[in-house]
């Protein structure tokens, strides 16, 4: 794992206190406000995932408005709607920025979206605060991941099942597009690299909003039935995973059998199905709703007031969208304004307490620290945690794959620079 500096000290900050529950916020004059662009799917296959995170910027800007605002204006969001469509992201990201002059962005959930993204962030210089767990091969000048890299994840989960459950068979089953796809590549690596052969590796995937589930589950079951202990790692996205889920209780495979580990399945998604089969399954985040600490116990409280529903559940990427916002808030703060290049220069170094009762450092390849947590679902649909680590640094570049373990992330002077070759000790050696 590549280091970025020692960890550092424990906040003592706290989560802001109840919150309205106007769900909306209120527009105003064009120079009376600093304008934040949301950038999530409110319709299509996504929706079911990237609504919440809607929702979650109109509480934190209601948050912060509360406290005054930001360098003495309002905030003001601008929500738009990409409906699930990957090139339809880049239109809108155009539109947040050139028409309606957002000072930062709040979005995407898929790395196709937010691939699309990319080119529309740099050209115009503007910031793109990014919340989900992605494939990592990447570190953009003008974007923030706040969700989970693969060593942050993927790699903890696998080891989890092969030191916890035995596991000597796999099946990597995922949504057909780059995260699930590149993710693989890495978990595929990392398995012959700890010595599984490779007919104990089984990959498959599916497009978006795939709902016919009978046949792949049944080839799941053969391949688990050899006597080996079999696990399956899901990148499977959206509301695909619905009748995947319930596929695997039709045909019978429990826990115990086939452990099903998700990274793309937290409180959200469960709360749309009967969770009573698939207890006993397993997800890896870095958040979950159940951890007991006073920080989450005040933000879900808060969260709950502000939508207006008790039973209204919080996950990991609203976590994620919660830590970017806080810090942008930090270094537009340090900064003393909202241009793009000073808040690129303040941010790096900035830390904020995150929900699990640590601290999240933004790094100089523009990922967080963050532990590792692997959950347990139960029946209400929450999740037990089973596994805790400690803080771990993202890590832009994958240490397992031999065609980017040389290459580096830094930000700051004198590498400023994504992609840097510590062989060539040159900059632009894209790996991937």
């Amino acid at each position: 794992m590549k280091n970025f500096g020692a960890k550092s000290a424990l906040l003592a900050a706290a989560m802001a206190g109840s919150l309205s529950m106007t769900a909306t916020v209120p527009a105003f004059a064009q120079d009376e406000t600093i304008k934040v662009g949301v950038l999530h799917s409110l319709s299509g296959t996504m929706a079911i995932s990237e609504t919440t995170l809607k929702d979650t910027m109109l509480f934190l800007i209601d948050e912060q408005n509360k406290k005054g605002g930001l360098l003495g204006k309002q905030l003001e969001a601008v929500v738009v709607d990409p409906a699930s469509d990957w090139p339809l992201f880049a239109e809108k990201a155009r539109e947040l920025i050139e028409v309606n002059g957002v000072a930062a962005v709040f979005g995407c959930w898929t790395s196709s979206s937010r691939k699309s993204v990319l080119p529309v962030f740099e050209e115009l210089n503007s910031i793109l605060f990014y919340p989900v767990q992605y494939e990592g091969e990447e570190s953009q000048r003008n974007v923030f991941y706040t969700g989970a890299a693969p060593n942050q994840q993927a790699i903890p989960a696998v080891d989890y099942l092969m030191e916890s459950e035995g596991v000597e068979r796999w099946v990597l089953a995922g949504t057909d597009y780059v995260y699930p796809q590149t993710t693989n590549k890495i978990l595929e690596q990392y398995l012959m690299d700890k010595g599984v052969a490779k007919e104990d590796i089984m990959i498959n995937y599916t497009p978006f909003g795939h709902s016919d589930w009978q046949t792949i589950v049944s080839d799941i079951k053969t391949f688990g039935s050899t006597g080996k202990k079999t696990a399956v790692v899901s990148t499977i996205n959206g509301d695909a995973n619905v009748p995947f889920y319930k596929e695997l209780a039709n045909q019978g495979i429990k826990a115990e059998d086939i452990p099903v580990v998700a990274f793309s399945v937290g409180e959200e998604e469960l709360a749309g199905f009967d969770t009573t089969p698939l207890v006993g399954h397993l997800a890896a985040w870095n958040y979950f709703q159940s951890v007991d600490t006073p920080e989450n116990e005040e933000f879900i409280s808060a969260w709950q007031t502000f939508m207006n529903d008790a039973d209204k559940v919080t996950n990991d990427p609203m976590e994620a969208t919660v830590i970017g916002f806080n810090l942008w808030v930090q270094a537009v703060e340090k900064a003393g304004t909202t241009d793009t290049d000073a808040v690129l220069d303040s941010i790096i170094g900035l830390e904020t307490p995150n929900l699990t009762g640590g601290i999240a450092t933004m790094l100089p390849n523009h990922h967080l620290t963050k532990p590792v947590l692997i959950g347990e679902i139960q029946a209400d649909g929450q999740f037990e945690v089973v596994s805790e680590s400690e803080l771990v640094p993202g890590d832009a570049w994958s240490d397992f794959l031999p065609e980017s373990k040389m290459i580096e992330a830094d930000w700051t002077a004198p590498i400023s620079c994504g992609n840097y070759n510590t062989e060539t000790e040159m900059c632009g050696a894209t790996a991937m």
